[in-house]
C-alpha cells in the first residue's frame, strides 16, 4: 500500500506545481509588463529585465545548493538554536520539490519572461528611436539574456555546490523572517 501511495503523490505535486506556475507567471508577466509598458522608461524596462535574469539565476542556484547539501551540519546548527537551521533542514528533506519550484518554475517563468520583456524593450527602443532596425535589435537582445542566464547560471552552479549549507541557511533565514512579517 505505501507504493501505492508514493505513485500517487508525483502526480499530484505535478499537478499542483503546473497550476501555481500557471498563476505565478501571470503575476509576474502582468508585474513585469506593467513596470515597462505602463511607465514606458527604457532604462526602467532594462533594469526590470536585469532584476528577471537576476531572479532566474539565483532561483537556479537555490534549487541546486538545496539538492547538494546535505542534512546534518543543519542538526548541529538546530541544536545550537542557529536561526534558520530547522526551516533548511526543512528544504534539504524536501531537496526535490525545492529544486522543482527554485529552478524549474522560478528559473523558467524567469527565463521566459525576460524573452517577452526583451521584445517589449525591442518595441520600446524602435518607437523611440524609429530608424532603428527592429530585426538587429531583436537579435542583439535576445543574444544578450540569453548569455547573461547562461552565464550567470554557470557561475552559479560552481558556488551552489560549494556553497550548499551556507546557501541554504540564508534562504532558511530569510524564509524565517518572511514568515514572521506575514504571521505564518
Amino acid at each position: 500500500m505505501g507504493k501505492r501511495i508514493k505513485k500517487k503523490l508525483p502526480y499530484k505535486w505535478a499537478l499542483w506545481i503546473t497550476l501555481w506556475t500557471f498563476l505565478l507567471a501571470i503575476v509576474i508577466a502582468l508585474a513585469a509588463q506593467f513596470l515597462t509598458g505602463f511607465i514606458g522608461s527604457l532604462i526602467l524596462s532594462f533594469l526590470v529585465l536585469i532584476t528577471i535574469i537576476i531572479i532566474g539565476v539565483l532561483a537556479d542556484i537555490v534549487g541546486i545548493a538545496a539538492a547538494a547539501a546535505e542534512e546534518k551540519p543543519f542538526h548541529a546548527k538546530a541544536a545550537k538554536k542557529v536561526p534558520g537551521a530547522k526551516e533548511a533542514i526543512f528544504f534539504v528533506r524536501n531537496a526535490d520539490i525545492v529544486s522543482n519550484f527554485s529552478s524549474d518554475v522560478i528559473g523558467d517563468i524567469s527565463g521566459i519572461v525576460s524573452g517577452s520583456l526583451g521584445a517589449l524593450v525591442v518595441f520600446q527602443l524602435v518607437a523611440r528611436y524609429p530608424d532603428m532596425n527592429i530585426f538587429t535589435w531583436s537579435i542583439i537582445l535576445t543574444a544578450l539574456i540569453a548569455s547573461l542566464t547562461v552565464g550567470g547560471k554557470a557561475l552559479g552552479k560552481n558556488l551552489a555546490i560549494v556553497r550548499s549549507t551556507e546557501i541554504i541557511l540564508l534562504v532558511s533565514c530569510i524564509i524565517k523572517r518572511l514568515k514572521r512579517i506575514v504571521g505564518r
